[in-house]
């Protein structure tokens, strides 16, 4: 544990790198009026904060810069006690109220803009979704096709082309056992098309049913994970001050690795309120010398994706945090109102 002064003194260095990106002097943090010591205490707390691993002291005559456990302390010392934390701004998705691809859409754009970082949100993954709804309609007139309506709110579409004729009575029989036999269930789960395999139903009604099962129980596997992604040219630029083309190079990889990138993200899905990584504390080489802000979001008793930023090391945690937080808010609310979710 530090001391206030300490305290003070470490968040003067990290506000200050924030700011400028250049490294912090002792006689810019004695001038503030609040810190009850002369220049010479201040040099003699800097150095014990640099023994502790939190700050580092690049050249013999240059001030001090904040090292990935500085920020750290700073931050949780931000979570736990929220001071120091800006207002969260009020981020409305009420325009997008139709379809959860705007939704996230809207989300990340907006992230980028108000933080001036890179926005990735991971939209809720196929095989978390459950069947809600299902539609069957005729196209032509021997052609069908079953809209399958998600938990989450993806639409997903099935088209069959049948012998003969389409019945409208064999329509509607079609929806409402489709709707019976699979609301609830997991889309692309094993027992969908179990579900659907009935030997005790007559010849015509299996034979329609044997058009659509393995298309409807398919689609869960086929599904991929979506991931939207603003604000890679915010990222890169002078501002950021990313230090190495190597690291430029890297996180460019990442952000063209998918899968990588959601193993990057999934880890938020388990944690509580903002997750955050520092530099190093990041396992992914490609994310050694960014910072991670990132948070759940979903319906009660389960997460479906994330909201993040991601950035330098000497981001503005915040308003990062907080803008991070109340995208969550705001995506869990859209999909709880929107499709019905308690």
């Amino acid at each position: 544990m530090l001391t206030a002064r300490q305290e003070r003194i470490l968040s003067h260095v990290v506000d200050g790198y924030q700011r400028t990106g250049q490294p912090v002097a002792s006689k810019v943090i004695a001038a503030d009026p609040e810190l009850d010591c002369g220049a010479s205490t201040v040099r003699h707390e800097l150095a014990l904060l640099e023994e502790m691993g939190l700050l580092d002291h690049p050249h013999t005559s240059a001030g001090r810069l904040p090292t990935d456990a500085g920020h750290r302390y700073v931050v949780d010392r931000m979570l736990c006690t929220g001071q120091g934390l800006l207002p969260a701004p009020r981020l409305d998705l009420s325009v997008t109220r139709q379809e959860v691809e705007d939704a996230m859409r809207v989300t990340t754009e907006t992230l980028s803009q108000v933080t001036n970082l890179l926005a990735v949100v991971s939209a809720p993954s196929a095989n978390t979704a459950t069947i809600r709804h299902v539609e069957v309609l005729a196209l032509q007139p021997r052609m069908v096709m079953a809209v399958i309506i998600t938990s989450t709110g993806g639409v997903s579409k099935v088209l069959a082309t049948l012998e003969g004729p389409i019945d409208p009575g064999l329509l509607a029989w079609a929806g409402e056992y489709l709707n019976e036999r699979l609301v609830g269930l997991n889309l692309g789960a094993r027992m969908v098309h179990q579900r659907l395999v009935d030997p005790a139903l007559p010849a015509t009604e299996r034979a329609f049913l044997d058009r659509l099962a393995p298309a409807i129980g398919a689609l869960g596997s086929e599904a991929e994970d979506m991931l939207y992604v603003e604000g890679t040219s915010r990222l890169f630029s002078a501002d950021n001050h990313l230090a190495e083309v190597t690291e430029i190079n890297e996180l460019m990889g990442l952000l063209e690795r998918r899968v990588a990138l959601l193993d990057v993200l999934r880890a938020a899905l388990s944690k509580p309120g903002v997750y955050v990584r520092i530099g190093h504390e990041n396992s992914n080489p490609a994310m050694r010398s960014l910072a991670l802000v990132a948070s759940g979001y979903g319906v009660a008793r389960r997460r479906l994706g994330t909201v993040s930023v991601i950035g330098p090391v000497r981001m503005d945690y915040a308003q990062a945090i907080p803008t991070v937080r109340e995208a969550a808010i705001e995506l869990s609310r859209f999909v709880e109102d929107a499709y019905g979710e308690n």
